[in-house]
């Protein structure tokens, strides 16, 4: 595949005011997009955003350049991620575009596309924007160029669509729920979603001020929604991030539940519903051995793929499964929509524990999270590629896939960021994986010292 310029797996990203993430990039941008996405035609995009105070100077930045493309606009405001694909859908729009870097600091922002149907961009139309990105910004004849109109009625479209994920019948009333919307895009939208089921609601997280947003609250920081569920002695805790597509959640005890143990008790619910579970549940290498043997124990099966949701829903999309996530809280009921949504899938929880008549302790209490011990060893100049086949990284990885047996995983990856190798091993005994990661671990450091 041709190597990307410019786009990464999940669009593009950055500091502000760093690289690709000034204005004048993303004027360009927008205006290269409008050429590709337009086909010389003219189109209807959607700009949506979340909460950091870039995302008026962005916003800005891409009406101008798809304007000059000839591109109508229709402009959402602040609204979550799965939310602008759902409406780039229902409002029958060429492309949905969103001004957000997710669980990213404020100082961070991107820009990411959505296709008419909701989903990720095609490989090759990202690779066609980019080669018109290095082309001359031309303008369209002043009687083309495009219009700007406002959707006052976003977020009620949206959360008409969450309400639609459950059955109609759905009662929350018997729940007490904390809802944590990091300071982000769902802050005027996921406790409508709650409160118009029936929860008895508290939020924390719901004051944006263009620089809060994921600032010790939200999906990467569950300290804080942990310690509202123990004091407002809630039932459920959910925490969102800061554009709304990834979801962790805090039982009555003031444990955390991960993607992992989202994935297994959404499984768990399908197949105990006429729906049923379409396919096997998609995973990364990252998703956790107790998850792969829990659903074992359903007659499940976990297919993994390398860590990103583009890769899981590639998997999806192509066998028509649909269920799929990461650990980290990127879950797509694929069933339901056509992206990772934290809202759609923390009521597919809540629906459970309802129907079910379960609090969500005993319901995660299926997956047993098996011990993990991740050591990161620096390359320093050493290639990548040759520390992973070296025979004696390879001697020591298969030395101790032998010693766990079915009961354990070895994982050896090169960071994408940094100049390091991570060795993840996993196992039932957790002195054991400690000690079995340490082996390989040195054998690693003593190939790159060589």
């Amino acid at each position: 595949m041709t190597k990307r310029k410019y786009f990464g797996t999940d669009g593009i990203r950055g500091r502000v005011g760093e690289g690709k993430i000034n204005p004048e990039f993303v004027l360009k941008l927008g205006w290269a997009a409008g050429r590709v996405l337009g086909n010389g035609s003219p189109g209807k995009v959607l700009i949506g955003k979340d909460t950091r105070i870039s995302g008026y100077m962005f916003e800005s930045a891409l009406e101008a350049g798809l304007v000059a493309a000839g591109m109508d606009i229709l402009m959402l405001g602040p609204m979550p991620t799965p939310g602008i694909a759902y409406l780039t859908r229902t409002l029958h729009a060429s492309v949905g575009i969103v001004i957000s870097a997710s669980h990213n600091p404020y100082y961070d922002n991107g820009i990411k596309f959505f296709s008419a149907t909701g989903a990720k961009l095609p490989d090759e139309v990202e690779l066609a924007i980019e080669a018109e990105i290095d082309k001359p910004l031309v303008t369209v004849d002043p009687a083309s160029l495009g219009k700007v109109t406002r959707v006052d009625d976003a977020a009620g479209r949206y959360i008409e669509f969450c309400k639609s994920t459950v059955p109609h019948h759905l009662d929350l009333s018997s729940l007490k729920v904390v809802v944590d919307c990091a300071n982000g895009a769902t802050y005027h939208i996921a406790p409508h979603v709650l409160e118009e089921l029936g929860a008895q609601v508290s939020v924390i997280g719901a004051d944006p001020d263009g620089f809060n947003i994921n600032s010790r609250v939200g999906s990467t920081n569950p300290e804080a929604l942990q310690q509202a569920v123990l004091q407002e002695k809630a039932d459920v805790g959910i925490a969102l991030d800061g554009d709304g597509d990834r979801l962790i959640m805090v039982d009555h005890t003031g444990a955390t539940v991960d993607g992992d143990g989202i994935l297994y008790i959404i499984a768990r619910s399908r197949m105990a519903h006429p729906e049923g579970l379409k396919g096997p549940v998609v995973g990364t290498t990252m998703s956790n051995l107790g998850l792969d043997l829990a659903l074992r124990e359903l007659g499940v099966e976990l297919v993994r793929t390398d860590v990103g949701d583009r890769y899981i829903l590639a998997q999806l999309d192509s066998n028509s499964w649909t269920l799929g996530g990461e650990p980290s809280g990127h879950i797509i009921c694929r069933d339901r929509t056509t992206t990772g949504d934290g809202l759609v899938s923390a009521l597919q929880v809540l629906a459970e524990m309802v129907m079910s008549d379960s609090n969500l302790h005993d319901l995660s209490m299926g997956m047993q999270r098996m011990p993990q011990t991740l050591i990161n060893v620096d390359l320093g100049t050493a290639s990548p590629a040759n520390v992973m086949k070296n025979p004696s990284v390879l001697d020591a990885v298969a030395a101790v896939e032998k010693t766990l047996g079915d009961d354990g995983r070895v994982l050896l990856r090169p960071s994408g960021t940094e100049p390091l190798i991570r060795v993840m091993v996993e196992g039932r005994e957790a002195t054991l994986v400690t000690q079995l990661a340490g082996e390989i671990a040195s054998v690693v450091e003593s190939v790159t010292a060589a």
